[in-house]
């Protein structure tokens, strides 16, 4: 049976909608938000009316019905740590989504209260697929040499799960019989270690972890970062290096990865030293996780926007090839991989589960 899903991916300024008729996309828009509409909002939840009549009214421009859909699925977010998979949008998710239980204010977190807005109306269900809190560490990830001080899952889990879902299926293998290094590469980059169908490792792309990235400063030396902070009293303004000002913004004053590219190909030194630098803390990333899975690789997986730049996937895979295949699947597939996650559950390949609002993983479980 063919299934209809409406998937729901809310942004910053925007929200990206598609519609699927089983992994076929029918319908996709990216809705702009005015900024200053949403600096009228005092929460992120709060703009769910806003954004709810947006959508409907783009929707209604391309005459969806949207009793004709099977299922609805919204980006998670807002959530405590949850093991991967589906999760079928209830009461506590909803209300953990709705205030941002993990204490992070992102707009993801309207992902599951729109799915549910439309799902109610038409007794339909509403899911969210692999959410950013997604966290199948293994405890030896999680420790750091500081007690009290533990590493969290905080990386690009929808598109990186669903890269590595596809390029299985594609080489008819199971996800859950392969190990793979996957890496998404946008904005913020991730590199992650799958062991049988788990994400075992990886970098915390929000607390300053890993590769430098367009707007993240990645992993830096803690003595030098304490100094720093010491000498800038401002919080919010060293915190903002890891998510929003550091990387590319503070050695060029710009976050597009583009443009430091065609600097650096030009003969700018300094954006040729940047651009290299974070291709370089790349490699040496996957490194690691190759010997976190003890060598045993299937491929190396390539996804996010940069993916699309040829040197950089040539660079990648001069360096990595010896250790498994590298395999480039450029841009993302969220979107694609909401459909596919409420599919799997609609077809009975897997069942939903249940958000319970108990995290997988407290610090607690050290003294068990």
């Amino acid at each position: 049976m063919s299934y209809r899903i409406l998937t729901i991916n809310p942004g910053s300024t925007s929200t990206k909608v598609g519609l699927f008729n089983g992994e076929k996309p029918e319908f996709s828009v990216n809705v702009s938000h005015d900024a200053e509409k949403l600096a009228e909002f005092a929460s992120v939840s709060d703009q769910l009316p806003y954004r709810k009549e947006v959508i409907l009214s783009e929707l209604e421009k391309a005459g969806i019905d949207l009793a004709t859909v099977d299922a609805y699925v919204g980006r998670g977010g807002g959530l405590l740590a949850v093991e991967g998979g589906t999760y079928e949008v209830g009461q506590v998710l909803l209300d953990h989504a709705k205030r941002g239980a993990n204490g992070i204010q992102h707009p993801a977190q309207l992902g599951s209260q729109l799915a549910n807005e439309f799902a109610k109306k038409y007794g339909k269900p509403a899911f969210v697929v692999n959410p950013p809190d997604t966290d199948e560490f293994i405890i030896e990830a999680r420790m750091t040499g500081i007690k009290g001080v533990y590493r969290q899952s905080h990386l690009h889990a929808l598109n990186l799960k669903e890269t590595a879902i596809r390029h299985s299926q594609l080489n008819g293998i199971k996800y859950e019989d392969a190990n793979y290094i996957v890496c998404h590469i946008g904005g913020g980059v991730s590199i992650s270690a799958h062991r049988k169908g788990k994400m075992i490792d990886g970098n915390d792309i929000v607390t300053g972890d890993g590769p430098m990235a367009p707007t993240r400063c990645g992993s830096v030396p803690a003595a030098q970062i304490i100094r720093y902070a010491y000498d800038h009293p401002d919080k919010k303004e060293t915190l903002s290096l890891t998510t929003k000002t550091g990387g590319f913004v503070s050695h060029l004053g710009t976050s597009d990865a583009l443009d430091v590219f065609n600097r650096a190909e030009a003969g700018d030194k300094e954006a040729k030293l940047i651009w290299d630098t974070m291709t370089y803390q790349i490699i040496r990333y996957i490194g690691a996780m190759a010997t976190v899975l003890h060598g045993q690789v299937n491929g190396i997986l390539l996804g996010g926007g940069m993916v699309h730049n040829k040197k950089l996937v040539a660079d990648i895979t001069e360096a990595c090839s010896w250790i498994a295949p590298v395999s480039a699947y450029p841009g993302e597939f969220e979107l694609e991989a909401m459909a596919a996650g409420a599919i799997r559950v609609l077809d009975g390949v897997e069942a939903a589960k249940e958000y319970t609002g108990v995290p997988c993983w407290t610090p607690n479980e050290l003294a068990e």
